[in-house]
């Protein structure tokens, strides 16, 4: 509503594997204009503004840093850890590297988190799911971590992409694997996990919504009105 005020906001951090579409989520959920044949480049750093109704009667601002695709033993840079209040991690579902990736940036913003309540949570985006699955062009955004080997795997277990491009059962065997795998660790980690489509923007508005909620819960009144008048005096004492 255009009507609802705008009250807070929050730092949030999106980051992940290099080539899983955070800028194509985040272009598509502001602006709605990403197709399956937009341009996007490599992001280095960028920060967007999103206004988020989340049905309390006020807006709730998310000021989002897209982060460049990270790549072999490459890190989170520190100063994100120090100064966001929550973080966002995507993968490919048809990319395990993506997905085995996740633990150890994970691992530093727990390290990072000084005792923070950090909320956290993980999106699998399927944006290239169906031009890999026909054999079209190029999807948003294709990953480029291949058939490499990645340690710190969410099980546990070492991963490589060997699946055959051709075959399509192949590939669909492949991504529920490596949703069952993010099911299972998210679980594990008591971390939200989406699925969405980077081409629907439809997909993309509920994890972000309950992000917001999350931030910003409701404030719930006392039970006892006794109090709450006694905090009222107090109040108009301290100002007199």
């Amino acid at each position: 509503m255009l009507t609802s005020k705008i009250s807070k906001i929050g730092k949030v951090v999106i980051c992940g594997g290099k080539g899983v579409g955070k800028t194509a989520m985040l272009e598509q959920l502001i602006y709605g204009h990403v197709t399956i044949d937009s341009e996007l480049h490599s992001t280095i750093e960028d920060t967007y503004v999103a206004s988020v109704d989340t049905g309390k009667g006020s807006r709730d601002m998310l000021r989002i840093y897209d982060t460049a695709g990270l790549q072999g033993n490459v890190q989170l840079p520190r100063h994100y850890l120090l100064f966001s209040d929550a973080f966002i991690l995507v993968y490919d579902p048809s990319d395990p590297a993506s997905l085995d990736m996740l633990a150890g940036i994970k691992s530093d913003i727990d390290k990072y988190k000084d005792k923070k309540e950090m909320i956290i949570v993980v999106i699998a985006n399927m944006h290239s799911r169906q031009a890999r699955l026909t054999g079209g062009g190029p999807p948003i955004n294709v990953p480029s971590t291949g058939g490499q080997t990645v340690p710190h795997s969410p099980n546990g277990n070492h991963h490589s992409n060997g699946t055959n491009a051709n075959s399509q059962i192949g590939n669909n065997d492949l991504i529920e694997s490596n949703l069952n795998r993010a099911n299972n660790w998210c679980a594990r980690e008591r971390i939200k996990h989406y699925t969405v489509n980077a081409m629907e923007r439809a997909s993309l508005y509920e994890p972000f919504i309950q992000l917001a909620i999350r931030l910003y819960p409701t404030q719930t009144k006392s039970s006892f009105p006794q109090l709450r008048q006694l905090t009222q005096k107090t109040s108009k004492v301290d100002n007199s």
